[in-house]
Protein backbone atom coordinates (compact mmCIF):
# COMPACT_ATOMS: atom_id res chain seq x y z
CA UNK A 1 0.00 0.00 0.00
CA UNK A 2 1.12 3.39 -1.33
CA UNK A 3 1.90 5.57 1.98
CA UNK A 4 -0.24 8.78 2.31
CA UNK A 5 1.23 12.04 2.29
CA UNK A 6 2.42 14.15 5.17
CA UNK A 7 3.63 17.19 5.95
CA UNK A 8 7.95 17.75 5.72
CA UNK A 9 7.98 19.52 9.20
CA UNK A 10 6.97 18.69 12.66
CA UNK A 11 5.39 21.18 15.37
CA UNK A 12 7.58 22.57 17.87
CA UNK A 13 5.50 25.43 19.16
CA UNK A 14 1.61 26.35 19.32
CA UNK A 15 0.02 29.48 19.58
CA UNK A 16 -3.69 29.23 21.34
CA UNK A 17 -6.73 30.66 18.76
CA UNK A 18 -9.70 31.74 20.13
CA UNK A 19 -13.68 30.54 19.08
CA UNK A 20 -16.15 33.56 19.30
CA UNK A 21 -19.99 33.38 18.71
CA UNK A 22 -21.54 34.65 16.29
CA UNK A 23 -23.36 37.39 17.92
CA UNK A 24 -19.82 38.93 18.98
CA UNK A 25 -18.81 38.74 15.33
CA UNK A 26 -21.62 40.37 14.14
CA UNK A 27 -20.85 43.04 16.72
CA UNK A 28 -17.14 43.05 15.59
CA UNK A 29 -17.43 43.35 12.29
CA UNK A 30 -19.89 46.36 12.40
CA UNK A 31 -18.02 48.46 14.83
CA UNK A 32 -14.95 47.39 11.98
CA UNK A 33 -17.33 48.98 9.61
CA UNK A 34 -17.28 46.29 7.91
CA UNK A 35 -13.84 45.99 6.53
CA UNK A 36 -11.99 43.14 8.13
CA UNK A 37 -8.93 44.74 8.02
CA UNK A 38 -10.32 46.89 10.76
CA UNK A 39 -10.53 44.16 13.17
CA UNK A 40 -8.29 43.12 15.92
CA UNK A 41 -6.33 39.47 15.34
CA UNK A 42 -8.16 38.20 18.29
CA UNK A 43 -11.65 38.67 17.10
CA UNK A 44 -10.28 35.92 14.27
CA UNK A 45 -10.20 32.27 15.05
CA UNK A 46 -8.55 31.38 11.38
CA UNK A 47 -6.73 34.22 9.60
CA UNK A 48 -6.64 34.11 5.86
CA UNK A 49 -6.13 37.69 4.69
CA UNK A 50 -2.80 37.07 3.39
CA UNK A 51 0.28 34.87 3.42
CA UNK A 52 2.64 38.03 4.04
CA UNK A 53 4.74 37.60 7.13
CA UNK A 54 2.50 35.31 8.52
CA UNK A 55 4.27 32.17 8.35
CA UNK A 56 5.26 29.88 10.76
CA UNK A 57 9.96 30.18 10.67
CA UNK A 58 12.09 27.59 10.64
CA UNK A 59 14.55 26.66 13.90
CA UNK A 60 17.22 27.29 11.43
CA UNK A 61 16.23 30.67 10.44
CA UNK A 62 15.53 31.47 14.25
CA UNK A 63 18.93 30.04 15.02
CA UNK A 64 20.14 32.14 12.46
CA UNK A 65 18.32 35.28 14.45
CA UNK A 66 20.39 34.74 17.35
CA UNK A 67 23.47 35.79 14.89
CA UNK A 68 22.10 38.65 13.52
CA UNK A 69 24.92 41.70 12.83
CA UNK A 70 23.22 44.93 13.67
CA UNK A 71 26.08 47.05 12.54
CA UNK A 72 24.94 50.02 10.71
CA UNK A 73 27.39 49.42 8.01
CA UNK A 74 28.77 46.46 6.36
CA UNK A 75 26.92 44.04 8.67
CA UNK A 76 28.31 40.28 7.96
CA UNK A 77 23.92 39.96 7.82
CA UNK A 78 24.23 42.02 4.63
CA UNK A 79 26.56 39.98 3.15
CA UNK A 80 24.68 36.47 4.25
CA UNK A 81 22.20 38.00 2.22
CA UNK A 82 23.64 39.10 -0.71
CA UNK A 83 25.43 35.61 -1.03
CA UNK A 84 22.11 34.35 -0.91
CA UNK A 85 20.79 36.51 -3.34
CA UNK A 86 23.25 35.87 -5.89
CA UNK A 87 23.67 31.79 -5.42
CA UNK A 88 20.32 31.37 -5.50
CA UNK A 89 18.34 34.05 -8.18
CA UNK A 90 21.64 35.23 -9.59
CA UNK A 91 21.98 38.96 -9.41
CA UNK A 92 24.88 41.03 -8.42
CA UNK A 93 22.85 44.40 -6.77
CA UNK A 94 20.39 44.59 -4.53
CA UNK A 95 19.15 46.70 -2.12
CA UNK A 96 17.58 45.57 1.13
CA UNK A 97 14.07 46.88 2.46
CA UNK A 98 12.18 46.37 4.99
CA UNK A 99 9.66 44.66 2.92
CA UNK A 100 8.07 44.56 -0.88
CA UNK A 101 6.10 47.86 -1.74
CA UNK A 102 9.36 49.57 0.11
CA UNK A 103 11.33 48.13 -2.69
CA UNK A 104 8.81 49.05 -5.52
CA UNK A 105 8.65 52.70 -3.82
CA UNK A 106 12.40 53.14 -4.18
CA UNK A 107 13.04 51.01 -7.72
CA UNK A 108 9.83 53.08 -9.19
CA UNK A 109 11.21 56.28 -7.76
CA UNK A 110 14.20 55.77 -9.80
CA UNK A 111 12.29 54.22 -13.11
CA UNK A 112 8.75 55.61 -13.06
CA UNK A 113 7.49 59.29 -14.26
CA UNK A 114 4.52 61.09 -15.55
CA UNK A 115 2.85 59.88 -18.67
CA UNK A 116 4.71 56.44 -18.09
CA UNK A 117 2.97 53.02 -18.99
CA UNK A 118 4.07 49.94 -17.52
CA UNK A 119 2.82 46.81 -18.90
CA UNK A 120 2.46 43.43 -17.04
CA UNK A 121 0.16 40.20 -16.24
CA UNK A 122 -2.63 41.74 -13.78
CA UNK A 123 -0.10 44.16 -11.30
CA UNK A 124 -1.14 43.57 -7.82
CA UNK A 125 -2.61 46.74 -5.74
CA UNK A 126 0.68 48.22 -3.75
CA UNK A 127 2.41 47.61 -7.72
CA UNK A 128 -0.46 49.69 -9.25
CA UNK A 129 -1.05 52.38 -6.26
CA UNK A 130 2.72 53.01 -6.62
CA UNK A 131 2.52 53.40 -10.59
CA UNK A 132 -0.32 55.77 -10.52
CA UNK A 133 0.97 57.72 -7.57
CA UNK A 134 3.18 59.23 -10.18
CA UNK A 135 0.69 59.76 -12.85
CA UNK A 136 1.55 56.62 -14.66
CA UNK A 137 -0.50 54.16 -16.20
CA UNK A 138 -0.68 50.45 -15.23
CA UNK A 139 -1.75 48.40 -18.64
CA UNK A 140 -3.23 44.58 -17.94
CA UNK A 141 -1.51 42.32 -20.71
CA UNK A 142 -2.75 39.22 -18.97
CA UNK A 143 -4.05 35.95 -21.15
CA UNK A 144 -8.03 36.24 -21.32
CA UNK A 145 -8.32 32.59 -19.70
CA UNK A 146 -7.10 33.93 -16.73
CA UNK A 147 -10.30 36.19 -16.50
CA UNK A 148 -12.46 32.56 -16.91
CA UNK A 149 -12.79 30.73 -13.44
CA UNK A 150 -14.07 27.56 -14.94
CA UNK A 151 -11.16 27.16 -17.21
CA UNK A 152 -8.08 24.77 -16.59
CA UNK A 153 -5.09 26.28 -18.30
CA UNK A 154 -2.19 25.29 -16.42
CA UNK A 155 -0.34 28.68 -16.50
CA UNK A 156 -3.27 31.45 -16.28
CA UNK A 157 -0.01 34.15 -14.95
CA UNK A 158 0.92 34.31 -19.07
CA UNK A 159 1.35 37.32 -20.61
CA UNK A 160 -0.69 37.43 -24.07
CA UNK A 161 1.96 38.37 -26.18
CA UNK A 162 0.01 40.02 -28.70
CA UNK A 163 -1.64 42.73 -26.23
CA UNK A 164 1.79 42.91 -25.12
CA UNK A 165 3.39 44.02 -28.37
CA UNK A 166 0.91 46.21 -29.20
CA UNK A 167 1.91 48.44 -25.48
CA UNK A 168 5.35 48.17 -27.25
CA UNK A 169 4.36 49.44 -30.83
CA UNK A 170 1.73 51.82 -29.38
CA UNK A 171 3.92 53.76 -26.77
CA UNK A 172 7.32 55.35 -27.76
CA UNK A 173 10.25 53.30 -26.02
CA UNK A 174 11.02 56.15 -23.45
CA UNK A 175 7.73 56.09 -22.06
CA UNK A 176 7.70 52.54 -20.92
CA UNK A 177 10.49 52.19 -17.98
CA UNK A 178 9.43 48.66 -17.53
CA UNK A 179 7.48 45.36 -18.12
CA UNK A 180 6.62 43.94 -14.55
CA UNK A 181 6.14 40.44 -14.97
CA UNK A 182 3.90 38.85 -11.87
CA UNK A 183 5.20 35.59 -10.25
CA UNK A 184 2.83 34.10 -9.52
CA UNK A 185 0.02 36.47 -10.40
CA UNK A 186 -1.64 37.18 -7.55
CA UNK A 187 -4.74 39.38 -8.54
CA UNK A 188 -5.49 36.93 -10.93
CA UNK A 189 -5.72 33.81 -8.70
CA UNK A 190 -1.89 33.08 -7.64
CA UNK A 191 -1.42 31.72 -11.08
CA UNK A 192 1.73 30.64 -12.34
CA UNK A 193 4.08 31.81 -15.18
CA UNK A 194 5.36 29.03 -17.17
CA UNK A 195 8.97 29.43 -18.55
CA UNK A 196 8.28 29.49 -21.68
CA UNK A 197 5.93 32.56 -21.70
CA UNK A 198 8.72 34.04 -19.19
CA UNK A 199 11.58 33.10 -22.69
CA UNK A 200 8.94 34.63 -24.96
CA UNK A 201 8.57 37.88 -23.20
CA UNK A 202 12.09 38.16 -22.28
CA UNK A 203 12.74 37.72 -26.47
CA UNK A 204 9.77 40.38 -27.45
CA UNK A 205 11.12 42.79 -24.21
CA UNK A 206 14.73 42.92 -25.85
CA UNK A 207 13.69 43.39 -29.26
CA UNK A 208 11.68 46.57 -28.12
CA UNK A 209 14.62 47.51 -25.63
CA UNK A 210 12.52 47.10 -23.00
CA UNK A 211 13.84 46.47 -19.49
CA UNK A 212 11.97 43.05 -17.52
CA UNK A 213 11.64 43.66 -13.88
CA UNK A 214 9.89 40.57 -11.93
CA UNK A 215 7.28 41.09 -9.09
CA UNK A 216 8.82 37.97 -7.20
CA UNK A 217 7.17 37.59 -3.57
CA UNK A 218 6.19 34.20 -4.66
CA UNK A 219 8.55 33.23 -7.71
CA UNK A 220 9.48 29.71 -5.46
CA UNK A 221 5.56 28.61 -5.59
CA UNK A 222 5.79 29.73 -9.65
CA UNK A 223 8.83 27.29 -10.13
CA UNK A 224 6.98 24.56 -8.29
CA UNK A 225 4.20 24.75 -10.76
CA UNK A 226 6.98 24.59 -13.70
CA UNK A 227 8.35 21.36 -12.19
CA UNK A 228 5.53 20.00 -11.83
CA UNK A 229 3.20 21.50 -14.73
CA UNK A 230 5.52 22.07 -17.68
CA UNK A 231 7.22 19.61 -20.12
CA UNK A 232 10.95 19.18 -19.40
CA UNK A 233 11.45 20.29 -15.62
CA UNK A 234 10.06 17.79 -13.97
CA UNK A 235 14.11 16.04 -13.25
CA UNK A 236 15.14 19.83 -12.60
CA UNK A 237 15.62 21.29 -9.06
CA UNK A 238 13.57 24.58 -7.71
CA UNK A 239 16.55 25.89 -7.68
CA UNK A 240 17.68 25.20 -11.07
CA UNK A 241 14.46 26.39 -12.21
CA UNK A 242 14.74 29.56 -10.11
CA UNK A 243 18.15 30.13 -11.51
CA UNK A 244 16.90 29.96 -15.18
CA UNK A 245 13.84 32.06 -14.56
CA UNK A 246 16.09 35.24 -13.53
CA UNK A 247 18.41 34.70 -16.90
CA UNK A 248 15.06 36.43 -18.25
CA UNK A 249 15.21 39.23 -15.92
CA UNK A 250 17.00 42.34 -15.60
CA UNK A 251 15.96 42.68 -12.09
CA UNK A 252 13.18 42.44 -8.97
CA UNK A 253 11.44 43.23 -6.11
CA UNK A 254 10.55 41.39 -3.40
CA UNK A 255 8.31 41.04 -0.71
CA UNK A 256 10.08 38.72 1.38
CA UNK A 257 7.10 37.95 3.85
CA UNK A 258 6.24 35.61 1.59
CA UNK A 259 8.56 32.81 -0.31
CA UNK A 260 11.14 33.66 2.40
CA UNK A 261 9.13 33.13 5.08
CA UNK A 262 9.95 35.51 7.46
CA UNK A 263 7.89 38.36 9.29
CA UNK A 264 9.18 41.52 7.46
CA UNK A 265 11.58 42.29 4.86
CA UNK A 266 12.24 43.06 1.14
CA UNK A 267 14.59 43.58 -1.41
CA UNK A 268 15.67 45.02 -5.05
CA UNK A 269 17.92 42.95 -7.36
CA UNK A 270 19.43 44.42 -10.52
CA UNK A 271 21.94 43.84 -13.12
CA UNK A 272 22.51 47.49 -13.88
CA UNK A 273 25.03 48.84 -12.16
CA UNK A 274 23.92 52.35 -13.12
CA UNK A 275 20.74 51.69 -12.39
CA UNK A 276 21.65 50.29 -8.38
CA UNK A 277 23.53 53.35 -8.05
CA UNK A 278 20.18 55.73 -9.29
CA UNK A 279 17.87 53.77 -6.34
CA UNK A 280 20.88 53.33 -3.94
CA UNK A 281 20.12 57.24 -3.30
CA UNK A 282 16.28 57.01 -2.83
CA UNK A 283 16.63 53.55 -0.79
CA UNK A 284 19.14 56.40 1.55
CA UNK A 285 16.17 58.48 1.75
CA UNK A 286 13.11 56.46 2.56
CA UNK A 287 14.53 53.31 3.99
CA UNK A 288 18.08 53.58 5.30
CA UNK A 289 21.58 53.01 4.39
CA UNK A 290 22.53 50.59 1.31
CA UNK A 291 23.31 47.97 3.24
CA UNK A 292 20.85 47.30 5.97
CA UNK A 293 17.61 49.49 4.20
CA UNK A 294 15.50 49.40 7.28
CA UNK A 295 15.79 45.51 7.90
CA UNK A 296 17.66 44.45 11.32
CA UNK A 297 20.75 42.33 11.10
CA UNK A 298 18.93 39.29 12.50
CA UNK A 299 15.97 39.64 9.94
CA UNK A 300 18.08 39.51 7.06
CA UNK A 301 19.88 36.57 8.13
CA UNK A 302 15.86 34.75 8.42
CA UNK A 303 15.37 36.00 4.81
CA UNK A 304 18.96 34.70 3.68
CA UNK A 305 17.79 31.43 5.62
CA UNK A 306 14.38 31.03 4.21
CA UNK A 307 15.60 31.91 0.69
CA UNK A 308 17.51 28.70 1.15
CA UNK A 309 14.59 27.24 2.76
CA UNK A 310 11.44 28.28 0.32
CA UNK A 311 13.71 27.07 -2.56
CA UNK A 312 13.29 23.59 -1.45
CA UNK A 313 10.92 21.08 -3.07
CA UNK A 314 10.06 19.13 -0.06
CA UNK A 315 8.40 21.82 2.13
CA UNK A 316 6.59 23.65 -1.41
CA UNK A 317 4.84 20.34 -1.90
CA UNK A 318 3.72 20.58 1.51
CA UNK A 319 2.71 24.42 1.26
CA UNK A 320 0.82 23.98 -1.91
CA UNK A 321 -0.82 20.55 -1.53
CA UNK A 322 -2.42 21.77 1.98
CA UNK A 323 -4.05 24.56 -0.54
CA UNK A 324 -5.28 22.49 -3.32
CA UNK A 325 -6.41 20.21 -0.10
CA UNK A 326 -8.94 23.18 0.78
CA UNK A 327 -9.69 23.82 -2.83
CA UNK A 328 -10.90 20.37 -3.30
CA UNK A 329 -12.80 20.37 -0.14
CA UNK A 330 -14.49 23.28 -2.01
CA UNK A 331 -14.78 21.93 -5.16
CA UNK A 332 -16.37 19.12 -3.23
CA UNK A 333 -19.22 21.05 -1.94
CA UNK A 334 -20.03 23.01 -5.49
CA UNK A 335 -18.28 26.20 -3.78
CA UNK A 336 -17.12 27.94 -7.36
CA UNK A 337 -13.15 28.98 -7.04
CA UNK A 338 -10.62 29.59 -9.20
CA UNK A 339 -9.18 26.98 -11.36
CA UNK A 340 -6.29 25.14 -11.56
CA UNK A 341 -5.40 26.42 -7.66
CA UNK A 342 -2.70 29.06 -7.03
CA UNK A 343 -0.03 28.45 -4.75
CA UNK A 344 -0.94 30.67 -1.75
CA UNK A 345 -4.74 31.07 -2.04
CA UNK A 346 -7.87 29.38 -2.52
CA UNK A 347 -9.91 32.71 -4.32
CA UNK A 348 -13.61 32.21 -4.76
CA UNK A 349 -15.05 33.54 -7.72
CA UNK A 350 -17.89 36.16 -5.60
CA UNK A 351 -19.94 36.79 -8.98
CA UNK A 352 -20.77 32.63 -9.48
CA UNK A 353 -20.86 32.16 -5.95
CA UNK A 354 -23.59 35.84 -4.71
CA UNK A 355 -25.55 36.19 -8.29
CA UNK A 356 -27.90 38.43 -6.53
CA UNK A 357 -25.86 41.10 -5.01
CA UNK A 358 -25.06 44.18 -7.80
CA UNK A 359 -21.41 44.78 -8.39
CA UNK A 360 -22.42 48.05 -7.45
CA UNK A 361 -22.34 46.81 -3.76
CA UNK A 362 -18.98 44.89 -3.77
CA UNK A 363 -20.08 41.19 -4.44
CA UNK A 364 -16.47 40.24 -3.31
CA UNK A 365 -16.58 42.14 0.04
CA UNK A 366 -20.00 41.21 0.80
CA UNK A 367 -18.86 37.28 0.47
CA UNK A 368 -15.28 37.92 2.85
CA UNK A 369 -18.18 39.53 5.72
CA UNK A 370 -20.33 36.61 5.13
CA UNK A 371 -17.59 34.31 5.55
CA UNK A 372 -16.38 35.81 8.87
CA UNK A 373 -19.71 36.11 10.31
CA UNK A 374 -20.28 32.49 10.46
CA UNK A 375 -16.99 31.39 11.21
CA UNK A 376 -14.60 33.95 12.53
CA UNK A 377 -12.51 32.98 9.42
CA UNK A 378 -10.62 36.39 7.83
CA UNK A 379 -10.04 36.31 4.39
CA UNK A 380 -9.46 39.52 1.95
CA UNK A 381 -11.69 40.67 -0.79
CA UNK A 382 -10.00 40.91 -4.25
CA UNK A 383 -12.17 42.90 -6.67
CA UNK A 384 -13.59 45.94 -7.13
CA UNK A 385 -12.84 47.59 -3.56
CA UNK A 386 -8.86 46.48 -4.49
CA UNK A 387 -9.25 47.69 -8.51
CA UNK A 388 -10.39 50.91 -6.85
CA UNK A 389 -11.62 54.55 -8.62
CA UNK A 390 -9.69 55.51 -12.28
CA UNK A 391 -7.58 58.40 -11.35
CA UNK A 392 -9.14 60.33 -14.20
CA UNK A 393 -13.02 59.75 -14.38
CA UNK A 394 -13.08 58.91 -9.97
CA UNK A 395 -15.40 55.81 -11.04
CA UNK A 396 -15.08 52.77 -9.72
CA UNK A 397 -13.31 50.57 -11.72
CA UNK A 398 -15.20 46.87 -11.96
CA UNK A 399 -12.46 44.27 -12.77
CA UNK A 400 -13.25 41.15 -14.60
CA UNK A 401 -12.92 38.54 -11.41
CA UNK A 402 -14.63 39.50 -8.03
CA UNK A 403 -12.78 37.37 -5.96
CA UNK A 404 -12.36 36.42 -1.87
CA UNK A 405 -9.61 35.44 -1.24
CA UNK A 406 -8.34 32.60 1.40
CA UNK A 407 -4.25 33.06 1.77
CA UNK A 408 -3.25 30.22 3.61
CA UNK A 409 -0.01 31.30 5.95
CA UNK A 410 2.71 28.86 5.82
CA UNK A 411 3.38 26.27 7.81
CA UNK A 412 0.63 27.22 10.51
CA UNK A 413 -2.14 25.56 9.97
CA UNK A 414 -3.60 22.14 9.71
CA UNK A 415 -5.84 20.08 7.37
CA UNK A 416 -8.41 20.47 10.33
CA UNK A 417 -8.55 23.70 10.12
CA UNK A 418 -8.60 23.56 5.87
CA UNK A 419 -11.82 21.51 7.01
CA UNK A 420 -13.17 24.52 9.04
CA UNK A 421 -12.81 26.92 6.36
CA UNK A 422 -14.00 24.73 3.80
CA UNK A 423 -17.63 23.85 5.82
CA UNK A 424 -17.99 27.40 6.97
CA UNK A 425 -17.98 28.66 3.26
CA UNK A 426 -20.68 25.58 2.24
CA UNK A 427 -22.86 26.63 5.45
CA UNK A 428 -22.44 30.14 3.42
CA UNK A 429 -23.21 28.64 -0.05
CA UNK A 430 -25.97 27.06 0.79
CA UNK A 431 -27.62 29.95 2.16
CA UNK A 432 -26.79 32.16 -0.73
CA UNK A 433 -30.41 32.67 -2.04
CA UNK A 434 -30.88 34.54 1.60
CA UNK A 435 -28.06 36.94 0.72
CA UNK A 436 -29.68 39.97 -1.33
CA UNK A 437 -27.87 42.95 -0.43
CA UNK A 438 -24.09 44.15 0.08
CA UNK A 439 -22.51 47.20 0.58
CA UNK A 440 -22.13 50.85 0.23
CA UNK A 441 -18.86 53.03 0.81
CA UNK A 442 -19.25 55.76 3.38
CA UNK A 443 -15.10 56.61 3.71
CA UNK A 444 -12.51 55.59 1.84
CA UNK A 445 -8.75 56.69 0.49
CA UNK A 446 -8.00 58.35 -2.86
CA UNK A 447 -5.40 55.24 -3.66
CA UNK A 448 -5.41 51.86 -2.15
CA UNK A 449 -8.67 52.65 -0.74
CA UNK A 450 -9.42 48.89 0.59
CA UNK A 451 -6.96 48.76 3.18
CA UNK A 452 -9.01 51.50 5.49
CA UNK A 453 -12.39 52.31 3.86
CA UNK A 454 -15.47 52.27 5.97
CA UNK A 455 -18.70 50.58 4.82
CA UNK A 456 -22.46 50.21 5.51
CA UNK A 457 -25.25 47.93 4.74
CA UNK A 458 -26.66 48.71 1.10
CA UNK A 459 -30.24 48.50 2.87
CA UNK A 460 -30.54 50.42 5.63
CA UNK A 461 -33.24 47.35 7.44
CA UNK A 462 -30.06 45.35 7.18
CA UNK A 463 -28.11 47.64 9.59
CA UNK A 464 -30.80 47.47 12.33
Amino acid sequence: MELPFSESYKIKMVEPIRKSSREEREAWIKEAKYNLFNLRSDQVFIDLLTDSGTGAMSDRQWSAMMLGDESYAGASSYYNLKNAIKNIIGFDYFLPTHQGRAAENVLFSALVKEGDVVPGNTHFDTTKGHIEFRKATAIDCTIDEAFDTTIDHPFKGNIDLNKLEHVFQTNPKEKIPMLIVTVTCNSSGGQPVSMQNIKEVHALAKQYGIRIIFDSARFAENAYFIKTREEGYADKSIKEIVKEMYTYADGMTMSSKKDAIVNMGGFIGLREEDLFKKASQFNIIYEGFVTYGGMSGRDMNALAQGLDEGTEFDYLETRIKQVAYLGNKLKEFGVPVQEPFGGHAIFVDAKRFLPNIPKEEYIAQTLAVELYKEAGIRGVEIGTLLADRDPVTRENRYPNLELLRLAIPRRTYTNNHMDVIATALKNVYDRRDEIKNGYTILDEAPLMRHFTVELTPAVKEMAE
